[in-house]
């Protein structure tokens, strides 16, 4: 069976978690979160540790129970409705796979426990082993294929019963650098190509802003901010969004009037509600700092990377703050450590947070 053939048969659902609360003792993973997943989207949940993401996936799987809200398919209330049920197809962070199968056998585990018939079955599974680029491995045992390739068949079982819903939870952690750049460009391929409402859960920014369609961004079981990779990484609702998502700089700045601040010696609109009370900060992208070469600079050059295309300098001013910059690598060669520096940021409106 073609991809093209896998998109027809497949469905795509609504997921919605309303109010959704659970606590564990005295830790509340989930304090009610509210969050409505399109159909044939890839939603990344995106958050530090304990921040409520996998809590709030394993629900939707059934794995998990909830002490209030709801969780709806398509309109449905899912809660009482045991995880075999569901519909939903999970892969997860360690694999899973049963060692004593084959790959032909661990995707056609669940048709198997579906009753399909042998031969359908395995000829679903074969279809499924193509798909992900593995047909060659089909009589293959875990211990006989890479990491890359045991998380392969492990979205190929998650595929074989075409779910409405497809949930990853960090499938890629426990890959090596190049293997998860290739793998996460094959599962956005097959994700967008099958048209699988999906949900994918990860605490790595890169990986949620290279593959999501939205990212919902949590923190401490609350629903920061969710938008497309461009907005939450240009327009950050919240300073935790600014400074979880990406690299940011914080540069003291003071009141210059309603909604302006000064900070670098220049006057600047404030990007939002500006704090009524309190000492403030500028939160500014490395992208976003202008330097140039000055003996008489304000700003120490005190640090340089490599990056690439880019050259990120970390600069220091007079009162000790450090201000990350991504300047062109051929241009970076006039600011070598121990240089000083002119400093500015672009003229446009910049985003303020208290100290």
């Amino acid at each position: 069976m073609s991809t093209a053939t896998l998109a027809k048969t497949a469905t795509s659902a609504t997921v919605e978690f309303r109010a959704l609360r659970r606590t564990f003792g005295a830790t509340t993973a989930l304090d009610g979160l509210d969050l409505t997943v399109n159909p044939g989207e890839l939603l990344a949940l995106l958050g530090p540790s304990g921040c409520g993401k996998t809590t709030a996936l394993r629900i939707l799987a059934g794995f998990e129970s909830h002490d209030s809200g709801q969780v709806l398919v398509d309109g449905e209330d899912v809660t009482r409705i045991p995880a075999h049920k569901r519909d939903a197809g999970m892969v997860f962070q360690s694999y899973s796979l049963f060692p004593h199968l084959t790959a032909i056998d661990n995707v056609a585990f669940g048709l198997r426990m579906r009753g399909t018939g042998k031969a359908q079955r395995r000829r679903r599974a074969q279809e499924l082993l193509e798909l992900v680029g593995l047909p060659q491995r089909a009589e293959h045992y875990p211990h006989q294929m890479s990491g890359g390739q045991q998380q392969r068949i492990a979205l190929a079982r998650a595929l074989a019963l075409q779910p409405r819903v497809l949930l990853l939870d960090e499938p890629l952690s426990a890959l090596d650098a190049k293997v998860r750049l290739n793998l996460r460009e094959e599962i956005r391929r097959l994700q967008q190509e099958l048209g699988i409402t999906t949900l994918f859960v990860t605490h790595d920014q890169e990986e949620a802003l290279s593959m999501a369609d939205r990212v919902a961004v949590l923190r401490a079981g609350r629903l920061e901010q969710c938008a497309a990779p461009s907005e939450l990484y240009a327009r950050p609702a919240t300073a935790f969004v600014a400074e979880f998502v990406g690299t940011m700089s914080r540069i003291p700045c003071e009141r210059a009037g309603e909604g302006t601040v000064s900070v670098l010696g220049r006057r600047h609109a404030v990007d939002g509600a500006m704090p009524a009370t309190g000492d403030l900060h500028v939160l500014v992208r490395p992208e976003n700092v202008l330097l140039a070469p000055s003996p008489q600079g304000p700003a120490l050059v005190v640090s340089a990377s490599f990056l690439g295309a880019v050259t990120r300098l970390t600069v220091r001013l007079a009162d000790g703050t450090e201000i990350k910059a991504d300047l062109p690598t051929e241009g970076a060669t006039a600011l070598p450590v121990g240089s000083a520096a002119d400093i500015a940021l672009p003229d446009r409106p910049v985003l303020v947070d208290r100290r």
